[in-house]
C-alpha cells in the first residue's frame, strides 16, 4: 500500500513536466512552455512497496484551447539502471528525500502493474489518499492470460503516443493526449483487447472522461 504524504516536493511535478514535454513528438503547444495544472489521475501500489506509480491528467492553459496529457510517472528512491532516457528530473521530496522521476512507460514496475490492472489482478487507487480504491477507473480485457512477471519495456513514441509492445503478441499504447466526452464512462475503441479510462474535472466544473490506454493485437 502506497502511503501519501503531506509534505513539499521541490522542484514539484508540474514544474519537471513544463520542461520535459516540449521535447516529446506528441506535445501540441507552440515554443513557448507549457503552462500545466495538475487535472486529476489515479496511482496503482507496488507490491514491494518501493516505487511509486502515478498516472497524472495535466492540462496546459497557455492556450485557448485546452490540453489534457497522460503523464505515467514512477518515483524511485535510486536510479533506475539503464533508464537515464526516460528520466524526467529530480525531486527532493520532504519526508522520502531525493526522488528520481521517470517517465512511467519505461519502468518494468508500471508496466507489469498496468497489465494488472486490465487484467483485473489490480485495483486502480485514489491519487491524494492512502489506501482508498478510484472507482471511477474502468477498465476491460477480453483475451488470453497476460504476464505477469516484469520485462524491460521498450515502447516507442509518435504524435499519438506511445506503443509498447508486451509479452503474448500485444501491443499497450498510451494516449498521450486525451480526447474527453462525458456522460457514462467511455467504452473500448473498436478492435481493443482492453482497455483503462477515468475522467477528471473540467474547467465549467463538469467532469470530462477519456479512454487513456487501451491494448491491442499486434
Amino acid at each position: 500500500m502506497a502511503v501519501i504524504h503531506r509534505t513539499t516536493l521541490e522542484p514539484g511535478k508540474t514544474e519537471l513536466l513544463a520542461d520535459w514535454l516540449p521535447g516529446r513528438p506528441w506535445y501540441r503547444g507552440g515554443p513557448d512552455a507549457p503552462v500545466l495544472e495538475k487535472s486529476g489521475g489515479f496511482r496503482l501500489d507496488d507490491p514491494e512497496g518501493e516505487v511509486g506509480i502515478e498516472f497524472m491528467v495535466v492540462t496546459d492553459t497557455s492556450a485557448p484551447e485546452r490540453t489534457a496529457y497522460l503523464a505515467p510517472l514512477t518515483y524511485r528512491g535510486a536510479p533506475l539502471e539503464g533508464a537515464e532516457h526516460a528520466l524526467i528530473g529530480t525531486a527532493e521530496h520532504g519526508v522520502l528525500g531525493t526522488r528520481w522521476v521517470y517517465d512511467g512507460c519505461h519502468d518494468p514496475v508500471l508496466v507489469t502493474e498496468v497489465l494488472a490492472l486490465i487484467e483485473g489482478r489490480a485495483r486502480a487507487m485514489a491519487q491524494s489518499v492512502t489506501d482508498t480504491p478510484d472507482d471511477e477507473v474502468t477498465c476491460s480485457y477480453d483475451g488470453a492470460a497476460l504476464a505477469a512477471d516484469a520485462f524491460t519495456p521498450e515502447p516507442s513514441d509518435g504524435e499519438d503516443g506511445t506503443r509498447l509492445p508486451v509479452p503474448g503478441g500485444l501491443t499497450l499504447h498510451v494516449h498521450r493526449v486525451l480526447s474527453p466526452g462525458g456522460g457514462t464512462p467511455p467504452l473500448p475503441p473498436q478492435g481493443a483487447l482492453g482497455h483503462v479510462a477515468s475522467g477528471w474535472p473540467g474547467p465549467d466544473g463538469t467532469r470530462r472522461r477519456a479512454v487513456f490506454m487501451t491494448l491491442r493485437a499486434r
